[in-house]
């Protein structure tokens, strides 16, 4: 008896080493959690271009503006509007002595022509998966996450509290599952759903 149930034990062990299964063969919420959290899409941190110079008033008054503006960090002289920018009034934007504190060492980029200036804000966070939808080869996966900020501007423009839920699409190669990140039909790539992805009550 004992022999039996040994052999019975071996079965799925034999079977698994004859078609060469690995952890990636089974879609689990664990794997599907390592695999969006290493993807270049998810770890692509948020990037924030602060403009400087002549403006238009509706880049001026737009509202990631206005929260550099509150915190005090950028200030705003009213200017002649140059050709092709509209509608006036038009402001002249420059870091504030507490913005050159507080934003200078931050840029990690800056365009030529008093261009918009580069700043990485906030990482995404994985909050857990949601549920798997199989179907064959190809899979769904919905998905929780947040913005973690990377600095005080991140954290005046991402407010952590706010979750966001995500749909990404699975498929399953030879050598296991992949999560989507070019296009293939009928299924949304991960960067296309981190940025349709729709904030959700905690």
């Amino acid at each position: 008896m004992r022999t039996v149930r040994l052999l019975l034990q071996a079965v799925p062990i034999v079977l698994c080493l004859q078609v060469a299964c690995s952890p990636r063969d089974f879609l689990t919420r664990r794997l599907a959690a390592d695999l969006i959290s290493a993807s270049d899409a998810f770890k692509t941190p948020q990037v924030f271009w602060l403009r400087s110079g002549i403006v238009s008033n509706k880049d001026f008054n737009s509202p990631d503006s206005m929260v550099l503006q509150r915190h005090g960090w950028i200030i705003g002289s009213e200017e002649k509007c140059p050709p092709g920018v509209d509608p006036p009034p038009c402001w002249d934007v420059a870091l504030s002595p507490l913005g050159v504190g507080t934003i200078r060492p931050l840029i990690s980029n800056a365009l030529p022509n008093n261009g918009p200036m580069a700043i990485q804000v906030a990482r995404r966070e994985l909050l857990g998966i949601s549920g798997i939808s199989k179907a064959g080869n190809f899979a769904n996966v919905e998905f929780a996450w947040h913005w973690v900020s990377l600095n005080p501007v991140g954290a005046a423009l991402y407010d952590s509290g706010v979750r966001y839920k995500s749909t990404v699409a699975f498929r399953c190669y030879d050598d296991g599952w992949r999560v989507v990140e070019q296009n293939i039909p009928s299924n949304q790539p991960l960067d296309e759903a981190l940025r349709n992805a729709q904030p959700v009550a905690p």
